[in-house]
Formats: C-alpha cells, structure tokens, sequence
C-alpha cells in the first residue's frame, strides 16, 4: 500500500470506536463503536477492538486513544477502566503484534486535539465524557500531557467526578451546565487559551452561550486526529511501536 491509511481507535470508559482514515483524516469505513466491556481488562478490550475492526479497509498503521496517562507505548494509568488492570500494560506493542503494523498510542483527548485544533497560539481541549479529558497545544504542536481532570473541582471532587457523566446523570441537564460554565471560567483563567474546543459524547448537551473563541465539536470530528498524529515528531512520549511479528490483516 502507497498511501498512509490510518486505523484510528479512541477507547472511552463507555464505548470504542474506530474507523479508517486516510492522509487528510477523512474516513474509508462507516465510524462503528461499541460499549467497552463491563470489566474492562486488557484482553476483553483488545477482543472488542478485534471484533469491532472486522470489514475495515487495509490499513498500514495504527493510531489509540485511551482514557489515561501513557507514555512511550505504556499504560500508567487508567482511572475509568482500572487502573489495577492497566498500569505497566504495553497496549502499543500488544495492539501492533495483533495487526502487524506500526502503533502510536497518546491520551484520548490529545488524539482528539489533533483533529480538533487549528494550529495557532495556545489551544486547549477539553473532551465531556464518561470524565474530563485535557489536551494543549501550542501552535500546532501537542504539549507533555498533564491530567488536569484531577485536580480538586469541588467539595473534594476532582474534575473527573465534577463534570463526568455520573455528574450529569445525578444534576441534569441544566445544573451540570452551570458546573461546565465553572469549569470554563477557571481553565480560561489558568490556561489563558487562544481557543477552547469542548468535545466527546456529552459536547452535544452543552447550552451555554459560549464565547467566541469556543467551539462544540463531536467525537467523529476528533477521531480524525488519528491520521494526523502521523505527522507529529516523535518523541519520548509519542513513540512509534513496531510489530514484533508480522501478521497479515
């Protein structure tokens, strides 16, 4: 294959979705999810992964999302799947033997920076799902991930538990948006960003008038930034994992 055509992955704490992109992010194959599995350790993942990709179009690399702290490949934490089941997990090599092809994982919300942002100035996402996921960037380029969304909202609450969807399931609607107002205020005073994107499975329930410098987007959109992870320099953080084996899809 002569074009770089991207299986893209974003695992979340309630569903995973995939799909295939090619160079300019835009999809070959129907973007397919499906619920992450009730106990989600590593090899029942791996399985729905496996599963849910069945029928894809060929592809040559492989780009993951995942809902926690990983570096270099490796899982460090995982605080909406378990950290006990993930922690030291090399979700990139396990995930490149299985497909036979290169592997580059990053934080979830980093993933759906990349096909979010524009490229200029100080750009901060935020991802409204089962937690909160942060990612920045600075003119285009993806800066060391920090789990904002634990730091302490309210009342002993970190963001995760403030904002998440057991947040918005026990407020409603209309209080869970006067919390995300909160939330909005304080990360434009801390971060100073030149825009802000909120997205994941809950952006569609935010009714505040936003500012101009804040844009709603959707998982499809972000999941784009499969493709153009690729075109990121590696580095410590973003390592390119190669397949031990060769495996034909």
């Amino acid at each position: 294959m002569d074009k770089q055509q991207t299986l893209a992955i974003d695992i979340g704490g309630s569903s995973i979705k995939a799909t295939v992109l090619d160079e300019q992010g835009e999809m070959l194959a129907e973007y397919q999810k499906t619920p992450t599995p009730k106990v989600p350790k590593p090899e029942a993942v791996l399985q729905s992964i496996k599963n849910l990709v069945v029928g894809f179009p060929e592809f040559n690399q492989v780009t993951v999302g995942f809902p926690g702290y990983v570096r270099a490949g490796i899982v460090q934490t995982a605080p909406n799947l378990g950290t006990k089941y993930w922690e030291g997990y090399p979700l990139a090599q396990s995930l490149a033997d299985e497909f036979g092809q290169p592997v580059r994982l990053l934080n979830d919300a980093d993933l759906q920076g990349f096909g979010l942002i524009e490229g200029k100035g100080l750009e901060l996402v935020l991802t409204l799902g089962t937690g909160l996921g942060t990612a920045l960037f600075m003119d285009g380029s993806l800066l060391p991930h920090l789990e904002l969304s634990h730091f302490i909202a309210k009342d002993d609450k970190d963001f995760d538990a403030y904002i998440g969807d057991k947040a918005l399931d026990k407020d409603g609607t209309e209080k869970w948006n006067k919390k995300l107002k909160e939330v909005i205020a304080l990360f434009s005073l801390v971060v100073n960003y030149n825009k802000l994107y909120l997205s994941g499975g809950n952006a569609k329930k935010v009714e505040l008038k936003l500012d101009h410098n804040i844009k709603i987007c959707g998982n499809r959109e972000g999941i784009k930034g499969g493709a153009f992870v690729w075109k990121a320099e590696e580095n410590f953080s973003l390592k390119t994992v190669k397949p031990n084996t060769q495996h034909n899809k």
